[in-house]
């Protein structure tokens, strides 16, 4: 759960928009986020929920980091996600 303020995407139609377009990027390995909360998005989207213009391109911008249809294979592209996270000490 995000520790700051959020906006539910059940209550708020931009949230839902957003938070729709942003799992259309994803592949199919992410669509259930691992630490849901009540409205079934995960914590970091949440936390971006204030802003949903916002929301939407920073996750878009993940989501075409890990398109398919990149010349990396799935573990390359989860092996450089994780190291960016480690070197900027991040633990999603």
């Amino acid at each position: 759960m995000a520790w700051i303020q959020t906006v539910s995407a059940e209550v708020d139609e931009q949230v839902r928009l957003a938070v729709e377009a942003q799992r259309a990027l994803y592949p199919s390995e992410y669509e259930a986020p691992v630490h849901p909360t009540d409205d079934g998005t995960s914590g970091i989207v949440a936390s971006h929920s204030l802003i949903p213009e916002a929301l939407r391109h920073a996750f878009a911008t993940f989501g075409a980091l890990m398109s398919p249809e990149l010349p990396l294979s799935r573990r390359q592209h989860e092996m450089i996600a994780t190291m960016v996270s480690v070197t900027n000490r991040c633990q999603y």
